[in-house]
């Protein structure tokens, strides 16, 4: 067992990675090929995955063994109140077509990467699985959340009729180096290494953050992320989702307190109340990926983000620009 996984349980298989190219698909497809798999990255150039016939002709054409679902189009808060629609049409059909392509191209097995925004918005605290249908997503995120969903039913049913085997690994908040930096698509973290590292360079006198600080969330390296899926593809079968996840909650007010003292901006840190604060506590349990996958999360939050701090320090022309 490497850190990644089974290492002949990958060594030449043949494996699809959709989104192959951005922050999480990357950093999966690095580990397949320190695992020997072969790999393709299908590119939106060449095969645009909403349409079902580019989906069936790379299917096909590279007759996968396994193909993991990670691609989707999706921002921050901002993002999906500028493109509601399309963020659902792209999502929901992109992923009925990967996952039939899939079946068709007779593949092992299916991994989907699901969303914990998938769950109920009334619901607060550490999410269980089963939580997962007592009800629609918070209506601010509803129409991304949804389709990640009818991903997970689409598994259950396509094995209950041809007794196709799929997961659907439901993630929780993300970080790490390769994230989204993009004023537009920017998550919580990369958002606010963005204006810290920014604030010192301009030696700006003060950085506004929203809110009060208290809710609290949990955040995975994305690192730690591909390992974990990984590990869920050679050993999960189960059709009920699996949350993934460190399953600790952090405060934002502790993040910024972090991600401030880790870039050594010196400045003072001014608190917008009269921005909202969302849900109060948002954190998976992780309960079952520990049973099931025999794996804990190896990186610690502060060690995380200071990776994540040099490479965008390293990277941040490139990285501002890419969305």
């Amino acid at each position: 067992m490497s850190s990644d996984g089974n290492t002949d349980f990958w060594t030449r298989k043949r494996v699809i990675v959709t989104g192959g190219t951005g922050f999480l698909g990357s950093h999966i497809v690095d580990s397949l090929k320190r695992l020997r798999a072969t790999v393709l990255v299908p590119r939106s150039s060449e095969y645009n995955l909403v349409k079902m016939d580019d989906a069936l002709r790379c299917f096909q054409g590279f007759k996968p063994d396994v193909v993991i679902h990670s691609a989707a189009y999706y921002g921050g808060l901002g993002f999906n109140q500028l493109y509601p629609g399309k963020i659902f049409y792209e999502n929901l059909v992109m992923g009925a077509n990967v996952m039939e392509a899939t079946r068709l191209a007779g593949a092992e097995r299916f991994v989907g990467i699901g969303t914990a925004c998938s769950y109920p918005g009334y619901l607060e605290g550490e999410l269980k699985e089963q939580d997962l249908w007592d009800g629609p997503p918070h209506e601010s995120v509803i129409n991304y959340g949804l389709t990640k969903k009818m991903m997970a039913i689409q598994g259950w049913a396509y094995k209950k009729q041809y007794g196709f085997k799929s997961i659907h690994l439901i993630l929780t908040n993300l970080y790490g180096p390769r994230d989204t930096f993009h004023i537009e698509r920017a998550h919580v973290v990369s958002a606010l290494i963005k204006k810290f590292v920014d604030a010192k360079l301009r030696n700006e006198p003060e950085v506004e953050v929203w809110g009060t600080g208290k809710p609290v969330r949990e955040f995975l390296y994305v690192e730690d992320c591909a390992e974990a899926i990984l590990l869920a593809a050679e050993h999960y079968e189960d059709t009920m989702p699996l949350n993934l996840g460190c399953g600790q909650g952090t405060s934002i007010r502790e993040l910024v307190e972090l991600v401030q003292e880790l870039t050594g901006y010196q400045g003072n840190i001014v608190w917008n109340t009269s921005k909202p604060d969302g849900q109060l506590k948002k954190i998976l349990d992780v309960t079952r990926m520990k049973q099931a996958l025999r794996w804990t999360p190896p990186t610690e939050l502060p060690v995380g983000l200071k990776q994540t701090i040099g490479w965008y320090s390293a990277n941040k022309n490139e990285a501002d620009l890419r969305r």
